[in-house]
């Protein structure tokens, strides 16, 4: 063989390269790994809304409840069921045999919300509105103020809601 045929034979030409460098491989796994994380950081924090706004939710609910359940106990008697409570004094709702009770024994809805109501008396002035100070006591109304409290990873949270009740059964 003479040079000119081995320089032809053994001459370096560019190779083609195929398939990803070690470089290449590191890199698009980072890419992948922040990617992946970042979608698990969300659903974390979606998951965590969700369960805090579940448990607004199911306050309001209760909220609600309660405040039917002390008008169920006024229309059935103010006398037995409303008038002999203390006024401002915290008390509990059960339901037995049917229908609503008062206790003072602290029992947890679905061993996480503790829910309380207080009655407060009614002072009305001249015109026979509501007033804060002074007045004369209507008997026949009382303020209704519901609590529900629940613990959670920031620490304890409370709703309440505030209505007026009347004896308008007269009972």
């Amino acid at each position: 063989m003479n040079s000119k045929e081995t320089s032809v034979l053994f001459r370096n030409y560019p190779t083609k390269h195929r398939g990803f460098g070690i470089l290449e491989m590191v890199i698009a796994s980072a890419i992948l790994s922040v990617s992946l994380l970042g979608i698990s950081s969300f659903y974390q924090d979606a998951l965590r809304v969700s369960r805090t706004t579940t448990s607004f939710v199911q306050a309001n609910y209760l909220l609600e409840e309660g405040v039917e359940a002390v008008k169920l106990m006024r229309d059935k008697s103010w006398s037995g069921s409303i008038a002999g409570l203390t006024p401002g004094a915290s008390y509990r709702l059960a339901y037995t045999s049917g229908s609503w009770a008062t206790t003072t024994t602290m029992t947890l809805i679905d061993g996480v919300f503790d829910r309380t109501f207080v009655l407060e008396n009614v002072n009305r002035d001249g015109n026979d509105d509501i007033t804060t100070s002074g007045g004369t006591l209507d008997a026949g109304t009382k303020k209704l103020t519901v609590s529900v409290a629940w613990g959670g990873q920031s620490g304890t949270t409370t709703k309440s809601i505030t209505t007026y009740i009347a004896n308008i059964f007269n009972n």
